[in-house]
């Protein structure tokens, strides 16, 4: 009994078989598990994609707020950089008292970010409305200056004596560079 089929077309029908096989298996054991692991990390992306946009919006949101404040506070900003010079401040301030004199007071329980001064000053006024005047002049300087309570006036004759503390904010990066010099060293 002869075929009627020719080997051509026997070759064809089982090439077509095999191809048959191979994409039928292929399609089972890696494209729909690979699909299913793909729409799993499209909808993962699509979460982090959301939270990195609420990210932005937030740091753009901080970012503006830190300009505008900075914008608004540029001379304390600027202050706080300054490094405090006590024969600087003397000069700028001598013309409210008649003797002006500022020591700095050294004691262990001072904070690191600040110094703390004392001054001592002598004025012949009959009001302490040269006092306020320095206190203008203190809030307008380029340091920042806390005067700390109580402020002692005492009464000598046509004289006012005053004493009080105050404390000026510097920024300590001076000592962080040297020191890091030092370390390196």
């Amino acid at each position: 009994m002869k075929s009627s089929i020719s080997r051509q077309h026997l070759y064809l029908i089982f090439t077509s078989l095999f191809l048959l096989v191979f994409v039928i298996i292929f399609a089972f054991g890696v494209l729909i598990p690979e699909g299913k692991e793909y729409r799993a990390k499209r909808i993962d992306l699509k979460k982090m994609s959301k939270e990195l946009r609420e990210y932005q919006n937030f740091h753009n949101e901080t970012f503006d707020t830190l300009k505008t404040i900075q914008g608004k506070n540029r001379r304390i900003i600027t202050a706080f950089d300054m490094t405090f010079n006590p024969e600087r401040f003397e000069k700028q301030n001598k013309s409210y008292f008649s003797q002006l004199s500022v020591l700095a007071i050294g004691f262990s329980g001072i904070e690191d970010n600040f110094a703390v001064y004392e001054v001592n000053t002598t004025s012949q006024i009959s009001s302490p409305s040269s006092f306020y005047n320095f206190l203008d002049s203190v809030n307008k300087s380029d340091w920042i200056i806390g005067i700390n309570f109580p402020i002692n006036f005492k009464r000598d004759g046509e004289l006012i004596m005053s004493s009080f503390t105050m404390k000026v904010y510097v920024n300590k990066k001076d000592k962080n560079s040297s020191t890091s010099m030092s370390e390196a060293r």
